[in-house]
């Protein structure tokens, strides 16, 4: 004990400090690279163009986004596996290019 201080209690208190500077790198490191292209942390996905979903292949557009969500409705019932996104032209029923003409004939019936 040095001048009747109680040297653990002392030191123990200086973890918190720690902690939090270690916590701060972390998120310094999660989410400081925002405006480069290398991120490690997922930011959620915006609109964008048709075209622009990758493997996806958007149907026919529906009029508005309850017809887009019956569509969905009829095409999961079907055991097609769809996606409601909503592009810059509107909501957009997306499927995988091997279901794209199963699809289609189901929407039609």
């Amino acid at each position: 004990m040095l001048g009747g201080i109680n040297n653990a209690l002392f030191l123990s208190s200086f973890g918190g400090f720690f902690a939090l500077a270690f916590l701060a790198l972390i998120l310094k490191w999660a989410f400081g690279n925002r405006g480069k292209d290398k991120k490690f942390v997922i930011t959620p996905d915006q609109a964008g163009k048709k075209d622009e979903y990758g493997l996806l292949v958007a149907l026919p557009t529906p009029k508005n986004y309850i017809e887009a969500e019956m569509q969905k409705q009829k095409l999961l019932a079907a055991d097609i596996r769809v996606n409601l996104t909503q592009t810059y032209d509107g909501p957009a029923l997306m499927v995988f290019e091997r279901d794209f003409k199963i699809a289609q004939a189901v929407l039609k019936s």
